[in-house]
């Protein structure tokens, strides 16, 4: 369908469109499928869905745009945290069994089948690095990988130690690694370093494979069902929300949870970061639809754990 056609679409369902030639012209560069999603909100629950009265495309691309700030956010406290499990895992195997090579031992994993696959999967990228166009000479702005330079170097052991091991997983793949480590201790002391316990950051890890490829896929974020939520941490030594409704259990199944378990992380990993102050600054001005969206409650910030901070 043209885009002439699609926005006679938008205005037809009753969305006021005052700028026809600026409304083209994201849907150029967007595209309709990508933001007709976000007029949902607008609509009045009718089989044709109509809008509401008032509802214009600017309230349809604001709420697209802040959306993609969110991601942003979410975006950047991940990959923070993603990096902190990454050095944790190789820090800990590494030290702990004396053996910078230690995954390649199946001893430590509780199935072995899929410890076969991660040294698939670790080894498919080896040959894969080999198999392509060398990287550039000393003169050149590009240099060689860590991962080229031990495979064309080190003849033995075949793969590479724990801390390039681990660069060549998704966090997908890093996070199934970690839920396979046979020992219990290992476990504990890799989630003890980033400030939870084993079992909450399996969880957790599990959510953030699904929310990182909603961001990474520029997927709608705010108000999207993730079929897989953090756990509520139960362990006093887990930093959590204090006030006694402060997830309410409608939250539960939101983003809410997924950002409050990114700050408990950040607390301890990154404990002077602003992120919280972005956050806030970013849903602070949005209207109430879009903190209900998100499972976020009216007097969030005012709770004992987003306050230390906010301030």
């Amino acid at each position: 369908m043209e885009l002439d056609a699609l926005v006679d679409r938008l205005a037809e369902r009753g969305l006021a469109i005052p700028d026809r030639d600026r409304a083209l012209r994201y849907l150029r560069h967007i595209g309709y499928f990508r933001l007709s999603p976000y007029t949902i909100p607008f609509q009045q629950g009718s089989p044709d869905h109509m809008l509401r009265d008032g509802a214009s495309f600017d309230d349809v691309l604001n709420l697209y745009v802040f959306d993609r700030a969110l991601r942003l956010v979410v975006m950047d406290a991940l990959e923070r945290v993603e990096v902190a499990v990454r050095a944790a895992l190789t820090d800990h195997m590494s030290t702990a069994h004396d053996d910078p090579h230690w995954y390649m031992d199946a001893s430590h994993f509780r199935d072995h089948g899929k410890h076969a696959g991660l040294l698939k999967i670790v080894k498919g990228t080896c040959d894969e690095r080999l198999r392509g166009t060398p990287d550039a000479d000393v003169d050149s702005l590009v240099h060689r990988s860590a991962l080229e330079h031990y495979l064309t170097t080190y003849g033995s052991p075949e793969l590479p130690p724990s801390w390039l091991m681990v660069e060549t997983l998704t966090v997908g793949q890093l996070t199934s690694a970690y839920r396979n480590l046979e020992q219990r201790a290992d476990r504990t002391a890799i989630a003890r370093s980033i400030g939870v316990t084993a079992p909450v950051l399996e969880s957790w890890m599990q959510t953030y494979v699904r929310v990182r490829n909603v961001c990474a896929h520029h997927g709608r974020l705010w108000n999207v069902g993730l079929g897989v939520y953090p756990a509520i941490p139960t362990s006093r030594t887990v930093s959590w929300l204090e006030g006694d409704d402060a997830m309410p259990e409608t939250s539960r199944r939101r983003l809410y949870p997924v950002l409050v378990s990114l700050q408990t992380v950040l607390e301890t990993i990154s404990p002077h970061s602003g992120w919280a102050r972005r956050l806030q600054a970013l849903v602070e001005c949005r209207p109430t639809m879009n903190l209900r969206g998100m499972g976020i409650p009216d007097a969030w910030a005012h709770d004992p754990f987003w306050r230390r901070h906010l301030e």
